[in-house]
């Protein structure tokens, strides 16, 4: 070999090949794609398994109507429109489903608020109570003579006469002044509940004279409406009086004794709102309920105000507490 040849550069030349270079990585996008679209479907595939007929008449309506806050039910033009915002019942409901809901709501709501009712006639009851036992109040000079009890159409407070100590002038429906300075302070106190009152006035039965005009009808409804008057003086609202009645002597305190001084009395009642709904539905109220407990009272007198009979009473009871 030549000196000259060994001292010349070698230079290698490499054809650059293009293969499958041209494709880069894009295929690997369209098959995330695919994967993804594939998965997609399968997802929604398990999903329409699970729904209910009605959840799929649901979902069909939706893509016939899409602004339409409900959709086609079966066999088109809406038979049975399905809402989108409220869930689909089952297709064959249980007797617990088959309950309307919302009756048992309102029941629920009934019972709650009369226990709430009741709760506030108690406390009423209990502060009546405490202001007739405290020294320094009104009540005082005649607490002996105001009794409180419950009867089945509320909270009942009689002030009745007592031998020395009428509410009343004798034969009048003008109030003595201590009778006027309690029901002025009574008036506050009826306030505090919502509830309407009925006042009932009564005699004992000691008759006018022969051929009078006036009689114990007029004189018990008089002294009533009297009562009314100074409970009204009292701040108490006249929209909240229900009733204003005279039952004379017919619904006696002592029914073996009706010409006692007791039997000479003013009955307030705060009436359930049940009872005072019926009142002002016209449905009728035994008035003689309405001051004494005692259903004793079933045979109105020849005269005066007509009394309904405790049936009457009931079936107004159960009319004023039904649903």
């Amino acid at each position: 070999m030549e000196k000259n040849s060994a001292q010349q550069p070698i230079i290698i030349k490499k054809k650059k090949g293009h293969g499958h270079g041209h494709h880069g990585g894009s295929w690997k996008v369209a098959l995330a794609d695919f994967m993804t679209a594939m998965m997609a479907f399968f997802l929604l595939m398990w999903l329409l398994g699970s729904t209910t007929p009605e959840e799929k008449k649901a979902i069909s309506g939706y893509f016939v109507d899409p602004g339409s806050p409900y959709v086609v039910g079966e066999g088109g033009a809406n038979p049975g429109l399905i809402s989108l915002d409220q869930p689909v019942q089952p297709s064959t409901p249980t007797e617990a489903q088959e309950a309307p809901a919302q009756d048992v709501n309102e029941e629920q709501l009934k019972k709650e608020m009369e226990r709430i009712e009741n709760e506030q006639l108690e406390e009423l009851k209990k502060q009546l109570e405490t202001e007739i036992n405290a020294l320094d109040s009104v009540f005082q000079q005649i607490k002996d003579q105001i009794l409180i009890d419950f009867t089945a159409l509320g909270l009942r407070i009689q002030i009745v006469d007592k031998d020395q100590r009428p509410m009343f002038d004798v034969g009048s429906a003008n109030l003595k002044p201590y009778s006027v300075d309690v029901l002025n302070a009574l008036a506050p106190i009826l306030n505090k509940v919502q509830n309407k009152i009925s006042i009932t006035g009564h005699t004992d039965s000691t008759p006018y004279g022969v051929g009078a005009t006036y009689t114990n009808w007029e004189l018990s409804a008089d002294r009533a409406n009297a009562a009314r008057r100074a409970l009204l003086q009292g701040s108490y609202p006249e929209e909240k009086v229900a009733t204003v009645q005279g039952m004379g002597s017919a619904a006696p305190f002592l029914v073996d004794r009706p010409n006692e001084p007791i039997n000479r009395r003013i009955a307030i009642i705060v009436l359930k709102k049940a009872v005072a709904d019926a009142l002002g539905s016209g449905a009728g109220i035994d008035s003689s309920k309405l001051i004494n407990s005692s259903d004793t009272f079933t045979t109105p007198p020849p005269a005066g105000p007509k009394i309904l009979s405790p049936t009457e009473v009931n079936d107004a009871i159960d009319a004023a507490n039904a649903p």
